[in-house]
């Protein structure tokens, strides 16, 4: 299989596809949108690119994909509206592409790129009722092992973390569950919400001065008569001209039209 690459250049004269060969031993893991490792040229260092095609055959001579990113950031929607971008404000596809990248990605090297978050859950490992048989015929004695246990049976799927602080155990107590094969820890990913902790106050209504209040009823009753007439609003810096553009929105006014 050939891949088709968008080399991550700001040069105009590599604004195009090069044909590389996807070897064996990664063509499951490369696909439309994948980043990739390619040589160019003669340069000794490899160049970073992105997948945009994927097709059986090139009439060229081509070189193989050296590594993959096995993370894909680039949807194939993506792709395209990328190609439209470069094509409608006359600039490279792999600049588009860039914009689409997760913050703290888009630097060459791997190993300084913000890594996915994850986190460990704890879920159990055997059916409720042959733990609480284990725990009668006195297989599981330990009470801290038995209040994790049965923390569990209501609250299968919590952090590790969690466990430990609601539980009241100590990790070795759930690293010797793990071991016996009572419980397992999976560790997924998770999704960053830089708003999880920021509280957001309610947007209030603004009130406008007279003089605001005056500019604003004009461009109303303009519209209201459909002239779309143009207005050039006066005042110093700071004096807060757009709270009447603002106050319009409300109104379900454009600001474009005000």
């Amino acid at each position: 299989m050939i891949a088709e690459v968008i080399l991550n250049s700001n040069s105009k004269q590599l604004n195009r596809v090069f044909d590389y060969q996807i070897p064996e031993n990664i063509a499951s893991k490369v696909k439309i949108g994948s980043r990739v490792l390619v040589p160019f040229a003669n340069r000794k260092e490899l160049e970073e690119g992105f997948v945009v095609n994927i097709k059986e055959t090139s009439s060229y001579q081509v070189k193989d994909i050296k590594q993959v990113d096995e993370t894909e950031y680039i949807s194939n929607r993506n792709i395209e509206l990328a190609k439209w971008m470069a094509k409608r404000y006359f600039c490279n596809i792999a600049d588009c592409i860039k914009l689409m990248l997760p913050p703290g990605t888009t630097t060459r090297v791997i190993e300084n790129r913000v890594k996915e978050k994850s986190a460990s859950f704890v879920y159990l490992k055997k059916d409720e009722e042959e733990i609480e048989l284990a725990i009668e015929k006195k297989q599981v004695k330990s009470d801290k092992q038995i209040r994790a246990l049965r923390f569990l049976m209501e609250n299968e799927g919590v952090l590790v973390t969690d466990l430990e602080v609601f539980a009241d155990v100590s990790r070795s107590v759930i690293n010797t569950l793990e071991k016996n094969g009572y419980i397992e820890i999976i560790e997924k990913q998770v999704e960053r919400n830089p708003f999880m902790h920021k509280v957001i106050q309610a947007d209030q209504d603004f009130v406008l001065t007279p003089e605001q209040n005056q500019a604003y009823q004009t461009i109303c009753d303009s519209m209201e008569d459909y002239l779309f007439s143009e207005f050039l609003l006066f005042g110093v810096t700071g004096s807060r001209k757009n709270r009447g553009v603002f106050a319009s929105n409300r109104k379900g006014i454009k600001r474009g039209e005000v």
